[in-house]
Formats: structure tokens, sequence, C-alpha cells
């Protein structure tokens, strides 16, 4: 009893002692860039559990006992922890994510630091991205990286962007890039049915987006990267609690313009100048503008929600859901598209066991209004009304009557957008398990599996009701639906040495990688349904695969003098078995000039780096499979034998070329990485030469030699050669005001060198069998190919009069030249960014200078016979310029005339945006209020509605529209 007596009063007399070692912490929380105070931090004593938040200076209070671990932790920013040591007063500086993002940048498997990265490599992270209503993957880049050069397909909602890194480096293959979705890399294959090969990822998922533009950076990746490699790395789970992030977007889309076409008046004027009595009489009283009964303003909206954070604190976590329902400008078009994604990082054994599982899919309803109304609203007559109030075809206004003459008419633009459905959904998921070990017996060496799932599959159906007017009498309506299923499976299997020595670093990577690509479609039409079969009118089953294995030495010496070497040797079943091999290598160094002595301490130059680099990657994306095989081709159902009641499908055998091999591509790079004035300025200048050989192409061939005239063979060179330059600067960065801008500018100059026959492309309205552009040695790839056009004293072209280039007093195909290119000389693009305390303005632009365009609407539909229906008892309205040039009728001089080739360079003004930022507006929520315009303005000599047309020839693509944002953002 006295024992206990004596314990108890020794514990009395020692809790002022223990009470006395709790201190109350004050601190302030701020940006370390700027010194912006952080309202609304989470500042939580994991020790004790208790926590507190930031006031809206900043400011927080919280007991501890020394020894406590104190974390802070808040959206956007890298938690920061630290080990209590009787302090008072903290000033706690927190960078943001993305700023330690910009030191590690993501090489294929793996990631290195930026100092040490030797090829050309540029990587954006989520702060610099493209704001707006951004609804693709893609868009996040557009001009925000020299000699990436990004087009959109389109107008139409979901519509895809097409990227090219430095210029094309192939005839006929896939000129898209490489894409490659945490460590996944996807097919060239987009399924049926859907818009974009990265519609299944939701930008707001994005955190990364890496451009590999040269071979010594692409090798890794071997054949699939001869167009450059896009790699995108989606956000991960992080901090100590759960951050949850709420983004709604409003868009309300507006054409920007209409093709001039005459008016009505204008339409009447010209038939009664040129037609007969009988083309006269067809005159209507109407005045109908039939471009205004397609289009419409259109409305969008945009949903996300994310939770980021940490289960249990043993799991980074991280799970978003998201959906879009966009109207399209073109009446009855549609995309509804919603996304789920899923991330989580657990890690085992003292981080010796490390797990990465990311899962995401999508479901898109697509609705397709039919474009064919977008030509046949220029030409249908304009003082027609839209019905008629006649007993067939829905009282539609048409010239159609079921009689041949008529088969060539054009039909009522309003008819087509109603009586046809074009819908499909798609269904995709795309996820990967990715396992590091760092081994416990040798902690230098790091095994890594990865293992990635990527698998769609579509339905679709395109009906069109018997109201549609038809030149046929038995017209009774058409149905055709297809499904497509694609699956894409992928393992690796890599090993990663890391180690320094004393002054030298050395990161070895070896390993194995296989890739496996299955498709099947199939479709039926009304026709077979009709005749009670159930027997698909095309079945296309097709599989290919790729064998890899490759590997990578990094070597520094003193963090100055790196070198980078690299192989891959892939084999693919699209070639025989004498040249499905393929070895791709790679060499680079790099001198960190700014680590020698001579620059240490300097307050003018922070980082200095030179690169040098050389490699190989080959090609054959977008090539069929088994092409050196003899294939069967089924039929068509209207070629169907019929025996008896049963109808069998008939097949024919496809060309083949068993000799077909990799295109090679082989690019010299040297390169500057700079940062001046404590990294206010920052930025990189590239050189670079790349020669592709053994180009594919389509030849013809000798008669009976084949099952077929053309086949495609290895037969040529191609050549680009350019210079890139890019300058950051943070001119004014303080606690109330910010100023950055950024320029990029980039020259490619682009040839083929080697190429034995001339090869025709570039199809073309108004004729049959018409080809605008040229491959030829010496020249530009898609250069345009036409005749010299005469003009009067006025400067008016003369009808039918053209240069006799070659003097034989015969204006013939001999007599086309080459003018002019679809290809931009020189890129451009700006972007800058002011913020006031609380308000932020953002701005995005770019040029194309020296890219020409073919203007194939004004050339098709600008002369006088069309108006008149070119003696086929029906009207057709006529463009506007034919008032620039009196041409009556059309002709293949006509058509391929070089007044219709016109420059298309441009200024564009992409984004503006304006936003006002709300801390603590509630105890830890911060709100954003922003509104935004896209597709500004575009300032071009261009006459047709757009300059910006992929590959050169304006015939009548979905128009862009100008697009109004309101948007919230919420994080709490």
């Amino acid at each position: 009893m006295r024992i206990l007596k004596q314990s108890l009063l020794a514990l009395v007399l020692s809790s002022p002692a223990i009470l006395s070692a709790q201190t109350a912490i004050k601190g302030t929380v701020q940006d370390s860039a700027n010194n912006t105070v952080l309202a609304g931090a989470d500042v939580s004593n994991i020790t004790t559990g208790e926590s507190t938040v930031s006031d809206e200076k900043g400011n927080f209070t919280l007991e501890a006992n020394d020894g406590d671990i104190i974390v802070i932790s808040f959206f956007g920013y890298d938690d920061q922890e630290i080990t209590f040591a009787g302090q008072t007063q903290l000033q706690l500086r927190m960078s943001k994510t993305t700023e330690n993002l910009k030191e590690v940048v993501v090489i294929g498997y793996g990631t290195a630091k930026k100092e040490d990265v030797t090829g050309s490599v540029n990587q954006l992270n989520s702060e610099d991205f493209n704001k707006g209503s951004i609804t693709s993957a893609q868009e996040l880049v557009t001009g925000k990286i020299a000699g990436v050069v990004v087009t959109s397909a389109g107008g139409a909602p979901g519509d895809g962007q097409n990227i090219i890194i430095r210029g094309n480096s192939s005839l006929s293959l896939n000129s898209q890039p490489l894409y490659v979705v945490d460590g996944v890399p996807l097919s060239e294959v987009n399924i049926g049915g859907s818009r974009n090969p990265l519609d299944f990822l939701n930008p707001n998922d994005i955190e990364t987006m890496t451009i590999l533009k040269d071979a010594s950076a692409t090798a890794i990746y071997g054949s699939r990267a001869a167009n450059g490699v896009v790699m995108v790395t989606t956000k991960k789970g992080k901090g100590k609690k759960f951050r949850f992030n709420y983004n709604s977007v409003t868009s309300i889309y507006q054409p920007e313009g209409y093709i001039d076409v005459m008016n009505a008046d204008q339409f009447r004027e010209l038939v009664k100048s040129v037609g007969t009595a009988d083309e006269i009489a067809r005159l209507g009283n109407a005045n109908t503008d039939w471009q205004k009964e397609i289009y419409k303003t259109a409305v969008g909206f945009d949903h996300n929600f994310s939770a980021t954070g940490n289960i249990g604190g043993k799991m980074p976590s991280r799970f978003s859901i998201s959906n879009t329902d966009q109207d399209g400008i073109l009446k009855g078009d549609n995309i509804n598209r919603t996304t789920a994604s899923m991330n989580l990082s657990p890690s085992f054994l003292d981080d010796h066991l490390k797990f990465e599982l990311n899962a995401r899919g999508s479901y898109i309803e697509n609705q397709f209004a039919n474009r064919g109304a977008i030509g046949a609203a220029l030409e249908y007559d304009p003082t027609q009304p839209v019905y008629s109030g006649a007993n067939v075809f829905g009282g539609y206004h048409t010239w159609m009557d079921g009689a041949v003459k008529h088969n060539l008419a054009p039909t009522n633009p309003v008819a087509l957008i109603n009586e046809n459905r074009d819908t499909s959904e798609v269904r995709r998921f795309v996820g990967n398990a990715k396992m590091d070990y760092k081994l416990h017996f040798l902690p230098s060496v790091t095994a890594t599996v990865n293992v990635g799932y990527d698998i769609s599959n579509a339905n679709g159906r395109n009906v069109t009701t018997a109201n549609m007017p038809s030149s046929s009498l038995t017209w009774d309506g058409s149905k055709t639906t297809f499904s497509a299923q694609f699956y894409n499976k992928l393992f690796d299997a890599y090993l990663t040495f890391n180690k320094n020595f004393g002054q030298h670093g050395l990161t070895v990577v070896g390993g194995y990688s296989y890739q496996y690509f299955n498709t099947y479609n199939t479709n039926y039409d009304s026709e077979l349904e009709q005749q009670g079969s159930d027997q698909f009118r095309f079945v296309d089953r097709d599989q290919y695969s790729l064998l890899s294995y490759f590997g990578r030495l990094n070597y520094n010496f003193d963090n100055r003098y790196i070198l980078t070497a690299t192989m891959r040797a892939d084999a693919s079943s699209k070639l025989s078995h004498d040249n499905q091999w393929g070895y791709f290598p790679s060499a680079a160094i790099a001198w960190n000039i700014s680590k020698e002595e001579f620059l240490k301490g300097s307050s003018v130059v922070n980082d200095l780096k030179l690169r040098v680099g050389y490699g190989k990657v080959g090609n054959v994306n977008g090539l069929g499979n088994f092409q050196f095989l003899t294939r069967y081709q089924g039929s068509e159902s209207t070629a169907y034998y019929q025996f008896g009641s049963t109808f069998y499908q008939t097949y024919r055998p496809q060309p083949f070329n068993g000799d077909l091999k990799w295109e090679i591509s082989s690019t010299l790079n040297a390169g500057i990485d700079y940062s001046l004035f404590k990294n206010r300025i920052y930025g990189t200048l590239d050189i670079y030469k790349k020669k592709t050989s053994d180009l594919i192409a389509s030849v013809y061939v000798d008669p009976f030699t084949n099952f077929g005239n053309m086949i495609d063979k290895n037969i040529g060179d191609m050549e680009n050669k350019g210079i890139e330059f890019s300058i950051n600067a943070d001119i004014v960065k303080t606690k109330d005001f910010d100023w950055s801008f950024g320029y990029n500018i980039a020259f490619n100059d682009n040839k083929i060198v080697n190429l034995p026959t001339d090869n025709l492309t570039g199809s073309i309205d108004g004729g049959t069998g018409n080809n605008i552009q040229i491959q030829r040695e010496g020249e530009e790839p898609f250069s345009f190919y036409v005749y010299k056009q005469i003009y009067d004293a006025n400067g008016k072209p003369i009808e039918g009069a053209y240069e006799d280039l070659n003097n034989d007093g015969i204006i013939n195909e001999k007599d086309r030249y080459i003018h002019k290119s679809p290809f931009a000389k020189v890129t451009m693009g700006f972007n800058t960014f002011f913020r006031y305390k609380n308000w932020d303005l953002s701005a995005t632009a770019r040029a194309n200078i020296g890219n020409y365009a073919y203007n194939n609407m004004a050339s098709s539909k600008g002369y006088s016979k069309k108006a008149t229906g070119n003696g086929q008892n029906y009207l057709s309205n006529v463009l506007s310029s034919y008032y620039n040039t009196g041409f009556t009728s059309i002709t293949e001089t006509n058509l391929l005339s070089d007044y219709f080739i016109e420059d298309a360079s441009f200024f564009r003004i992409d984004n503006i945006t304006l936003g006002y930022n709300l801390k603590q507006a509630i105890k830890g929520l911060d709100i954003r209020l922003y509104g935004a315009v896209q597709n500004v303005a575009v300032f071009t000599n261009y006459s047709g509605l757009d300059p910006e047309i992929y590959r050169g020839i304006d015939n009548s693509f979905y128009p862009r529209p100008r697009t109004y944002v309101f948007g919230l953002n919420v994080n709490f």
C-alpha cells in the first residue's frame, strides 16, 4: 500500500512536467514560388491525431510534443512532413505538385531527371495545359510545343485530332504518333463508331503529356515510334487525407460562318441569264437559306468529379467519374460520353514492393448527323421550299421522281438530316497492373512486370427511312448494322539497375515486351434481311502481334557528362519470316555546361545543357496485316450468287508482296536546353535531320503477275529537316501579380529524295478519278499538281486557257506542274497568363505560314452550268466565287487549275479564359469561376470557310464552331 501511494504521488507531481512538454505551434503556410498565403491547408499532427486548417491569411495554431510528426496538405501541392523539435513559430513553404513534376520526365519504361535527359523531349504538366472546353486529350497540347502540329478533323462533337510531329515521314502508312497511356501502348486501329482513339480518356484525369520527338528518345519503342511518341500519365493518389474536386462546364457552340453561296435572288438572276425556258420555269418562289436550315446553336455540358487521397494511410488512391453531353452545330449530331477511372498505388515491405493499378472505362453513345447534308446545303436550289406538300418522300421538296435523269440531282438537305439516323454505342476498358520489386538482396536492382489490357466493342446502325428522296421507284428505305470488337493485350517484363559510384551514375534497363492485337468486325444490310438471310454482308477477322526485346543504358559523370544508348529488336507478324525482325539502335550524349566551375553560382545562367543524338526507328503502322500472303476478300451483298433461294458470298484474291520490309527512319538531332535569371526564362533549341528509307507506296505492276494491278512496295526515301525554338518567361512574379509568356516556332522542310515513279493522290469532287496531289522525287509529299492558269489584263482567269508548259501545242496531262504544298513551312504558338490577386486571364494562339489549300468547293460548285443541272432536269445552287471567274462549265483542266490553290496561312486565337478564385469561400472550400471563348478569331487570306485543313483539300468538312464556356471548379 505504501508503494502504491508513492507511485500515485510521483505521477501527480510529474503531470505538470508532462503537460508542459506540449507546445502550441503557430505558423503560416505559403506558396514557395511567390509567397502567396495558402488558406485552407490541412495541418495535422499525425502522432496525436489533432488537426486544424489555415485561415484566410494562411495562419494556423496546433498543439504538439517534441518528436511529433506534422503533415501539411493542400490541393495541388505536394504534402510536406516535418518532425516537431520545439519550434514555436513555423513558416511553411509548399511547392506545387507540377513544380516537382517538372524535374522528372517520363520516358519509355521509366523516368529520368530532367537534367539527365539526352533526347528531344517536351513535357507539359496539368498546370501548363490549354484551358477552356477541352473534350479530348490532344487539345491540351495544341500550339504548346514547337514542331508538334495538332489539327482537328473537324468541328463535330468528339472529333479527334491529327498530330504530326516534325512533318510527314511516310507516303502511305499511318503518320500519327504512338500513344502510351500509363505504360500501355495503344493500337493505331480506331474501332468502328469511335471518333477519337483517346476518347476513353477524361482530359481532367491527365497529369502530364510527354512528347518524344527524336529517334534517340523514341528508339526504345522501336517500330511503333516512327512518328514520335505521346506519353500520357494520369493523376495518382497522394496525401494523407482525401480531397475532392468537382468541375462543371457549360458550353455554347455557334457556327462561325457559312460558305458564301448565291441567295435566292442572285440564283434567279443567274438561271434567267443562262437557262432555257424550261429551266427558268423550274425556279421557285421561296427564299431558303439551306445552311441555316441544317445548322444550329448547340449546347454542351461536362461534369467531372474526383477523389484523391489515401485509403487507411497505406494505399494512395484516386477515383473519378465524368459525363459529357454535347450537341453538334449540325442538327442531329450528339455525343454522350461517360468515363470512370481508378488508380491504386499500394506499397509493401518498406516500399520494396510497389503496385500500381490503373483502370479506366468509357461508355459513349454517338448520334452522327448525316454529313452529306453539308454539301447538299450548298447545292440545293434556294428558290425552293423545304416542303413542297407532295404525297411522296414525306412531303419534302425534291427533284427525284424515280427517273434515271434525276439521279445526279442534289438531295434535300433537311431530308438528309431528318430521315437518316446513324447511331453507335462504344464501350472501352483500358487498364494495367504494374509491379515494381526492389530486390532485398540487391537494392540497386528493380524488377518490373507490367500487364495491360485494352478492350473495346461497338454496335451501330444506320437507318434511312422511305421518306428519303431517291432516284429509285422501288425505294423502301435501308438499314445497315455493324458490330466491332477489338483487343490489345500487353506483357512487359524488365529489370532496372540504378546505382551511383561516387561521381559516376549508372542506370541500365533491359527487358521483354509482347503485344497482341485482335479485331472482329461484322455488318449486314437490309437487302439481306429482306432476303430472309441471317448471313453477314461483311466479316473481318484480323490479328497481329509484336514481339520485342529492349535495353537502355544511361551513364553520367558528376552530373555534367551524360551518355544514353538504347537498342530495340522488334518482330512483327505483318511482315514475312525473312523480313519480320527489325533492329533499332540509338545513342545520345549531353553536357550540362551549367555544372562546370566557370558557370557555378552564375546569376544569369541557371541551367545550360547541350545534347546530340542519333537513332533509328521502324514503321509498318497502318500497313495491312499479312500482305505477304495471298488473302481473300468477301464480296458485297450485291455480288452474291444465287442458287435456288440461297445466296452465296464470293471471295476474290487480294494483291500480295512477300518482299515487304520495314520503313526505316534515321534522325540526327542537336539541341540546347537553357534556363536563365533564376529560372525566370527557359526553353529549348533543336536542329534535326530525319531520313526515311524504304518508303512503302502503292505501285503498278505488270498484268497477270499478281492478283491486282497495284501492290504495296518499298520504293523510296524521304527527308525532313528543321529547326525548333521555344522560350518561356515568368516576366513578373509577385504576391499580387503574375505575368508569364510562352512562344515557340518551328521550321520544317520535307522532301521526297528518291522515288522511281510518280504517284497521284488527293482525290477531289467534280469529276471521276481526278487527283490534285502528287508524290514525286525532289518535291514535297502531297504537293499540288495543276495546270497553270492564264489571266486577262484585269487579272481575271480566262476559262480554258492554260500555259503550254512543254510547248507541244496541246494542253494535256504533260502540261501539269507542281505548285505549292499543304504543309506549313513555319508554325508558331503563343500563350500568356496574367494573375492579379484572385483574378486570372490566359490566352493561347497559333500561326501557320506557307501552307496552301485547294478550294475544291469553289472549283466544283462555282460555274454557271451547274445552276441548270448540266442539262439533267434539276437546278443546283452555285458558289458566289463564280462572280470572280465567270466559268461556265466544269472540265478536268478547270478543276485542276492552279487558280484554286490558295494561300492558307493563318493566325488563330484559340482561347481566351478569364477566371476568379475564391479561396476558402467556406472553411475548407475553394471555388473557381471562369468563362472562356474558344476559336476566338482567325486571320487569313484564304477565301474558304476555314484555312486549317488537314492535307490541304477543302471539300465541305464539318465547320469548327466558336465556343462560349462557363465553368465552375470546386475543391474541398
